[in-house]
């Protein structure tokens, strides 16, 4: 079992699952947080307390999920647009957890496909064409 928190301790969870890998994505938001997750599917990704604290943003095509503390500020999961049997899990805020272990493996964000009827300049990929 491996415990994880946000950085004000208020958003913990466990995951039950052995992390054999870690990601990067290069769509906007990621690059701008900086994230490296750890892929889990959802039975394996147990909230175990800060339920209400969680803040969630979603873009684009609003199938992915982002998933942040309310008071810390500190992006923990997400569910995944790609998979939404998953979730992204910030690795760095797991305890306990060495991020040097497993291996890094990029994914590419950038270049899906950008449904929003408005979409900023700053999210690359794709349009869809509404017409």
């Amino acid at each position: 079992m491996i415990h994880g928190s946000c950085h004000c301790g208020g958003v913990r969870f466990q995951i039950d699952r052995q992390i054999d890998e870690l990601t990067t994505c290069d769509c906007s938001l990621c690059a701008m947080r900086g994230a490296l997750m750890a892929k889990v599917s959802e039975t394996a990704l147990e909230l175990t307390a800060g339920e209400a604290l969680l803040t969630l943003y979603q873009w684009n095509t609003h199938r992915a999920r982002h998933y942040f503390c309310s008071r810390c500020g500190i992006y923990v999961f997400h569910r995944k647009r790609a998979a939404p049997d998953h979730f992204g899990v910030n690795a760095r805020c797991l305890h306990d957890f060495e991020l040097a272990a497993p291996p890094v493996r990029a994914t590419e964000g950038a270049n899906m496909t950008v449904e929003d009827s408005n979409p900023r300049d700053r999210w690359p990929g794709p349009r869809v064409s509404r017409g």
